[in-house]
């Protein structure tokens, strides 16, 4: 999932990073390199901490939604590609039936992203899921 974040620096200080789509998950990091990297960590670990707590992973908005907020006013936007199925913790292996046609498609696009097949899925599916609460749910926020 690819989430906005928006970079500030003051005079004297850090590069500070704000995650819009999760309230409460900041960063930092002395170079803008290093701001952005750090923000991937922030927000893994703050997506972990949801899962931990059973709660929802909000799904990201845009930054077009945030850009005229006057909290982020003179900040630098980006974007932070967090990959979902890192966060699940344990593994364990499944079994399960596809056709060959729709199977060779996925590891095609699995190494595209340069994912494992697993991986790939995995990220599909918590994504797919994400979509659904959120057409189900509307007006819930992300």
């Amino acid at each position: 999932m690819r989430y906005p974040i928006v970079i500030h620096k003051e005079d004297d200080t850090d590069y500070g990073v704000i995650v819009p789509d999760l309230p409460g998950c900041y960063s930092a990091g002395s170079t803008l390199d290093e701001a952005i990297e750090n923000a991937r960590e922030a927000i893994e670990c703050h997506l972990e901490g949801l899962l931990l707590d059973g709660e929802r992973i909000p799904g990201p908005s845009t930054i077009e939604e945030h850009k005229d907020d006057p909290d982020y006013e003179g900040g630098v936007w980006s974007v932070v590609d967090v990959d979902l199925a890192r966060l699940s913790g344990k593994t364990k292996r499944v079994n399960i039936t596809l056709p060959e046609r729709v199977l060779a498609m996925i590891d095609e696009a699995a190494l595209a992203s340069g994912e494992s097949r697993s991986g790939f899925l995995a990220k599909a599916a918590l994504e797919a899921m994400i979509r659904e609460r959120e057409r189900s749910n509307p007006g819930q926020g992300s």
